[in-house]
């Protein structure tokens, strides 16, 4: 059976910025082809993905990921049922229980138990296991069955949890699986952090005449210019079977596609004004197997090259992608490229140029079409 995978390349020049930080405040950065690369986690763009996620969808489609599960289904409880305020807390503790999530006392005195780590769940399955709690308390002793606890967090994903999966330590039956794959983001080109030495003046002091003229702060923010090769793909079967339903399938793949591109983690953004879109965007459809074409810059490109790093980088992508497909017989489904200029053009190479509205729409016609619903 074919498959559907979504392949999304991205080339991106960020100018100086400190997007995605390490344990020290530095700028996250990678040796890879045997040069020091600027870096961003894929963590961290997933969380700008995740959070641009409410720009196209519904809250209803969302899901929470928190260790404070107890006050979260509480005031669900509470919402549903306000005669359940006084009870609302010990019902949400037994139903989490039930479900398998092993909860201890909170570090800020006298607030509800937490879960030992950061929980994902679906705001429908938050709102299920609350109507469980109600049904409980007004029907029974306040409890309820393991089977229908475990059910009610197991049915409905969100499109986040869909997409990225779902671990829980205390129950391995409530995993889910991840639809999507999103790689660190790597610069093209070798790289050394800078160093923005900066000073801060005191306003009131200032105008003290029997003050002195120094700075009130001074420091150092650490930074990094690039430009990036970033790169995610989605499973569009493993999606639907997370999801159970094609449309919201349809939905979660465009949603994705619109919000990995267009977003980024926004680290520093305050102090450099970072935000860019891409210089260039390539979206491929296979039924085969995902392909990362980081392979086109395991060479770094060289500042001396006459097309520039974007012009150079967009024409290694299309070369490597080319050679790849030819070595293993590899013919993409489909494909749109979205580019910036003239210098975009090579592009058409590997995939037919348009705007990104027109990509992510005809995209969106694909997928209904291969999932059966057009």
């Amino acid at each position: 059976m074919n498959r559907t995978i979504v392949d999304i390349h991205v080339i991106q020049t960020v100018p100086p910025s400190n997007i995605n930080r390490d344990d020290t405040g530095s700028p996250k950065t990678a040796v890879y082809g045997g040069k020091r690369r600027a870096r961003v986690s894929s963590q961290a763009w997933k969380r700008a993905t995740r959070d641009d996620f409410s720009s196209f969808l519904d809250l209803s489609e969302l899901g929470m990921r928190t260790k404070r599960v107890v006050e979260l289904l509480t005031e669900s409880i509470q919402k549903q049922d306000t005669d359940l305020v006084d009870q609302a807390e010990e019902l949400a503790t037994e139903v989490l229980s039930k479900a398998g999530i092993k909860l201890k006392a909170a570090r800020k005195k006298d607030a509800p138990q937490e879960a030992g780590y950061l929980l994902f769940l679906s705001n429908n399955q938050i709102e299920a296991l609350a109507e469980l709690a109600v049904d409980a308390a007004h029907n029974g002793d306040g409890t309820v069955s393991k089977q229908d606890a475990k059910a009610r967090a197991d049915r409905q994903h969100s499109v986040d949890i869909a997409l990225f999966g779902r671990m829980v330590a205390d129950d391995a039956d409530l995993n889910v699986d991840a639809a999507a794959q999103v790689a660190h983001a790597l610069s093209v080109h070798e790289v050394s952090n800078e160093y923005d030495y900066y000073t801060a003046v005191d306003d009131h002091k200032r105008a003290d005449e029997e003050e002195d003229a120094g700075a009130g702060m001074i420091g150092t923010v650490e930074f990094n210019s690039s430009t990036l090769y970033r790169y995610a793909t989605v499973d569009v079967d493993r999606l639907r079977d997370n999801l159970g339903d094609v449309e919201a399938t349809r939905r979660a793949v465009v949603a994705f596609a619109r919000s990995f591109v267009t977003s980024m983690p926004t680290g520093k953004q305050n102090t450099f004004a970072n935000r860019t879109l891409p210089d260039a965007v390539l979206i491929l459809v296979r039924d085969t197997q995902s392909m990362n074409l980081v392979g086109a810059f395991e060479e770094v490109v060289d500042e001396r090259e006459s097309s520039g790093r974007i012009g150079s980088a967009l024409t290694r992508l299309v070369g490597y992608g080319t050679d790849l497909h030819a070595a293993y017989d590899e013919t993409p489904v489909a494909g749109w490229s979205v580019g910036i200029g003239e210098r975009a053009e090579v592009l058409t190479g590997l995939a037919s140029r348009t705007s990104f509205e027109s990509a992510t729409t005809a995209l969106s016609e694909l997928v209904a079409e291969r999932l059966g619903t057009s």
